[in-house]
């Protein structure tokens, strides 16, 4: 980047710790730029305040100091419509880092504009998924935007490197940063991911100490519990019937789930840079609620509808793991994904038992159930179902296997 391009303002995102701390300094170094810091509230259960404080000493102006509570707009606005969509990246991954990004993308943004910032920064580094994840959406929502990565850029390529610049210009290290970290974590409200060090062996037993969100299922009460969940049009409005707020809902299913230990998970993924990475996941809430969701849908979604979605959420997942929420494509997933919910309405039942959710039972009125008692059961059904039309229904989708059983029967007769 020549002086020319150089950029004069910069919103970083922030969280206040060591490497972010350093990339506050080495971007006023680096650029003579001012930087403006914005650390989002997503419900990672730490206190902000100290990174307020820890951007103050370092000398960024008071209006330049952004914390914003986005806890209800996360779960609103990004892990509900995802949860609509059932989606698991790999099979697996409630992709709890992934959704995070576009919003802390698009705030940023946002800052930047009511700044007159020419600039954004992040903190991801080179060999990982969310600096494709963060300058995705900054270009998708600012295409000339100037992006600055840090970790792409400098030298500072050890911990060692880190502590030292940070001790050259009089950032303070935390008695804990001094040493090598055993593992690194990333959390929000959805989710605490945790990757490095003693996980990179994937052989190796994820260590106790590791899990934060969960109690151990083999420590969790001997005795199940049970809770009810009611959805409106895909959505969970009410858990044992009081009504709640989107964020209010994950963190209460987060309680539950850590108590019973539920939403861990060990996995070896591909990373959208080309490597396999291991990391130990915890989705207490989103564990327990993406059983639910599909517990309604049992009820309430037609067979193709339910069967299509089940061939676009892999497709979904891949693009939020990507990077691309803010795509024509994810967006158009999203229509159609929104339309088949409109009637997944109804209650759930779900029993919480040492590490597992199970869906136990499910209710919807008769305006959104196409369960039919009177059409399933196995006792006279008075006429609901003619059993005799199974025939032609068989024989017809049966034609041509026995076109195909012939040609092949022929076929040997005369070899022979």
């Amino acid at each position: 980047m020549t002086a020319a391009d150089a950029p004069k303002r910069v919103v970083l995102a922030y969280s206040g710790g060591l490497d972010t701390s350093v990339i506050l300094k080495w971007l006023e170094v680096e650029y003579g730029c001012e930087v403006v810091t914005f650390t989002a509230d997503l419900g990672q259960g730490e206190e902000l305040g100290p990174a307020r404080d820890k951007a103050l000493a370092m000398g960024i102006k008071p209006e330049h100091i952004f914390i914003d509570d986005l806890r209800e707009e996360f779960v609103r606005d990004y892990v509900f419509p995802m949860m609509r969509a059932n989606a698991l990246y790999e099979g697996l991954y409630l992709l709890g880092t992934s959704i995070a990004r576009p919003l802390i993308s698009k705030r940023q943004i946002e800052i930047a504009k009511q700044v007159g910032a020419d600039a954004v920064s992040h903190g991801a580094t080179g060999k990982g998924n969310d600096q494709v994840r963060f300058e995705l959406g900054y270009y998708a929502l600012d295409p000339d935007v100037k992006v600055i990565a840090p970790w792409r850029e400098w030298d500072l390529t050890s911990r060692t490197k880190l502590i030292e610049f940070a001790e050259k210009h009089n950032i303070d290290v935390p008695t804990d940063k001094r040493g090598e970290a055993p593992f690194s974590t990333d959390a929000n409200m959805l989710h605490t991911s945790s990757e490095g060090k003693v996980l990179e062996d994937p052989w190796t037993e994820t260590p106790d100490y590791v899990y934060s969100r969960t109690n151990h299922p083999e420590d969790a009460p001997d005795t199940p519990e049970y809770i009810e969940m009611d959805f409106e049009a895909g959505d969970a409005v009410a858990i044992n019937g009081e009504a709640m707020s989107p964020a209010t809902i994950l963190e209460t299913l987060n309680d539950y789930g850590r108590t019973h230990g539920i939403g861990r998970l060990d996995l070896v993924e591909n990373r959208f840079v080309g490597m396999k990475s291991r990391g130990m996941y915890e989705t207490p809430g989103g564990t327990i609620y993406l059983a639910a969701h599909r517990g309604i849908e049992q009820l309430t979604l037609d067979r193709g509808a339910a069967h299509l979605k089940d061939e676009l959420a892999p497709r979904y997942a891949e693009l939020i793991y990507n990077g691309f929420w803010f795509s024509p494509e994810r967006e158009m997933l999203q229509a159609a994904i929104d339309h088949s919910q409109k009637d997944v309405t109804g209650t759930v039942r779900l029993k919480l038992y040492k590490g597992s959710v199970n869906v136990v039972g499910r209710k919807a009125d008769v305006q959104y159930n196409l369960y039919s008692e009177d059409v399933v059961t196995f006792e006279d059904d008075a006429g609901a179902y003619d059993q005799r039309d199974a025939e032609g229904f068989i024989k017809l989708n049966a034609l041509r296997l026995r076109l195909l059983g012939r040609r092949t029967r022929d076929s040997l007769l005369n070899d022979e």
